[in-house]
């Protein structure tokens, strides 16, 4: 119980980070079939981003594979209590740095 609860504080301190970014349209997305959700695919007017939000350090996130194997996004955000790192098309942010997405 207190892990969803966790993970619900997470991602609604994300989306309140991510709220105060002017220009940013912030939608969520799920697979047809429910199989797969990304928490947050932002769009700022030039590209369009899915950010998953993760309450610990464990780091999987197969919806958001899912998600770049279908749409082919530049990028695709995970945030988490991990520190930055940039892989291949995939970047770990910080929660903390969740409000400088640009």
């Amino acid at each position: 119980m207190f892990k969803e609860f966790k993970g619900a504080l997470t991602e609604q301190y994300a989306l309140q980070q991510l709220k105060t970014i002017k220009g940013l349209n912030i939608y969520y997305w799920t697979a047809e079939r429910g199989t797969a959700e990304v928490d947050f695919v932002i769009d700022n007017g030039e590209d369009v981003i899915p950010v998953e939000v993760k309450a610990e350090t464990n780091l999987q996130a197969k919806s958001l594979k899912v998600y770049h194997e279908k749409f082919k996004p530049k990028l695709s955000i995970r945030t988490s209590m991990a520190d930055y790192k940039r892989e291949d098309w995939l970047l770990n942010l910080p929660l903390w740095a969740v409000g400088s997405i640009q």
